[in-house]
């Protein structure tokens, strides 16, 4: 599900549709703040596409990136 490209690790995500797309969002988001670590990420009606890399470690892939796309994953997969 996670590829490494361009020092990036990038998901990508279909949903059954919007709602469920936006749903799996908001979800992410109110992780990602508690955990002080965004991703980047583009949402076209059912598809996601999400991109994690650390900012403030010269946009590298960290352990940090590692641990939400796990995160993310199992959110997923439930």
């Amino acid at each position: 599900m996670w590829i490494e490209k361009n020092n990036q690790l990038v998901g990508t995500f279909e949903f059954e549709d919007f709602a469920a797309a936006f749903s799996f969002m908001t979800r992410i988001a109110l992780i990602a703040e508690k955990r002080n670590h965004h991703p980047d990420w583009t949402n076209c009606y059912n598809k996601l596409e999400i991109r994690l890399y650390t900012h403030s470690k010269g946009n590298i892939i960290t352990n940090k990136d590692r641990e939400l796309a796990s995160i993310i994953e199992s959110i997923y997969n439930q």
